[in-house]
């Protein structure tokens, strides 16, 4: 499998995680945007940026184009 359908593998698992806690917890705004150190969804937000923006960026090169 290709490191960018890894990291696609990857935030695909990270959002049905965020998603079943949702629909068991509901989400607090503090807690996703900044959550306690221990809670469940920290480090979720900047983990699911960064492969995002790696995934645009090995879309990028794929195709040669600029970001």
């Amino acid at each position: 499998m290709s490191e960018k359908a890894e990291m696609i593998k990857k935030m695909l698992e990270l959002q049905k995680k965020f998603i079943a806690y949702e629909q068991q917890n509901g989400v607090d705004p503090k807690d996703y945007y900044a959550p306690e150190s221990g809670h469940v969804l920290a480090g979720y937000r900047q983990e699911y940026r960064d492969l995002a923006m790696k995934v645009v960026e090995l879309a990028h090169a794929e195709k040669g184009s600029h970001a």
